[in-house]
């Protein structure tokens, strides 16, 4: 039986120029729907696995068509809720080569930045599920989406049903009067598995010092959290816009296992690769061995900087054939 996987977050229109235009050459905008925990559930969904979305949308037009968004990818809409009347969004400017690329946001006072505890049963969403997943961005959202995303966590420890939080955020997000060390600190200390990096570690818990390396960090996080099993990052090298390079990392409480470094020459489009990512973590943890999930992991982030848009369409036998070496882009017949 397939496993499933329940994420939770904020969906936004995402309008972009056409192609690498920038904002001030742009007449027209080209429009998808995306968010962190979405992309995850999506990509886990074309990975063959089941995946339901909870957020909370505009209850008008836009609301209809973001849902209808999410169906078209695999993901059950069943447990989306329906409230107010604005739906958060950013804009992009994809960079290249040299040029990076840019983002603005507008999500303040967004349907889902409204959202409370009370509206969603979190028993009643998780009582078939295998994983949970969040992220950062969440609890950065509003002091409700905070304490909504720590009443499900705890509900899925209640059911047994792992969960996993993909932390780093940023602190110009915080606006709501409460810190990211005031927040993302309880949330993982009832998590398993934590996709984080140094920096992260360093900043939300005040953990290691300066020249720490990531595992001898990632030691310490498990040491102050016992509940979390496995500890893990993404390392990017970037060479430009264009070109960039992809490792992942495990400190599983034992051994710290690295994957292949991926070498990525033509980006297509880079936002939604942390997703993938997380996805494809998720996926192997759940079929493979900690050595193999990393390896996916670090495979199914790398052909997202293939696919445009927010979400990771590729198949569980696009991920297997990158892992085989076969990168030759042959037509499959």
């Amino acid at each position: 039986m397939a496993k499933k996987v329940i994420t939770f977050g904020e969906v936004m229109m995402r309008l972009s120029p056409p192609g690498y235009e920038k904002f001030s050459q742009a007449s027209s905008f080209e429009l998808v729907y995306g968010g962190g925990e979405a992309n995850v559930g999506i990509s886990c969904a074309y990975l063959g696995m089941k995946a339901a979305h909870v957020t909370r949308f505009p209850d008008n037009a836009l609301g209809k068509a973001a849902t209808q968004f999410l169906r078209k990818h695999w993901l059950s809409t069943e447990h989306v809720i329906y409230g107010d009347n604005m739906m958060g969004k950013y804009f992009l400017e994809k960079g290249a080569v040299h040029r990076s690329s840019e983002v603005i946001y507008e999500r303040e006072g967004s349907a889902f930045s409204l959202i409370e505890p009370s509206m969603i049963d979190w028993e009643d969403v998780l009582k078939d599920a295998d994983w949970f997943h969040w992220t950062g961005i969440t609890p950065a959202i509003s002091k409700g989406a905070a304490n909504c995303c720590l009443h499900a966590i705890k509900t899925a420890n209640k059911l047994g049903v792992t969960v996993s939080g993909d932390i780093n955020s940023r602190d110009n997000m915080w606006k709501y009067g409460a810190t990211m060390q005031d927040v993302i600190p309880e949330l993982v200390k009832h998590s398993n598995v934590v996709i984080t990096s140094s920096s992260g570690i360093r900043e939300m818990f005040a953990l290691g010092r300066p020249k720490d390396k990531f595992q001898d960090l990632a030691k310490q996080l498990i040491d102050l959290f016992p509940n979390i099993k496995k500890v893990v990052k993404k390392t990017r090298r970037i060479m430009s816009a264009s070109h960039h390079q992809i490792q992942g990392k495990i400190w599983n409480g034992e051994a710290f296992i690295n994957s292949d470094m991926l070498n990525i020459t033509h980006i297509i489009d880079r936002v939604g690769t942390g997703d993938a990512f997380a996805a494809g973590l998720i996926y192997g943890l759940l079929h493979f061995n900690d050595k193999q999930a990393i390896e996916f992991a670090s495979a199914a982030c790398a052909l997202k900087h293939t696919v445009p848009g927010d979400v990771n369409t590729v198949s569980l036998e696009n991920v297997e054939s990158l892992l085989k070496n076969e990168t030759a882009g042959a037509i499959k017949r």
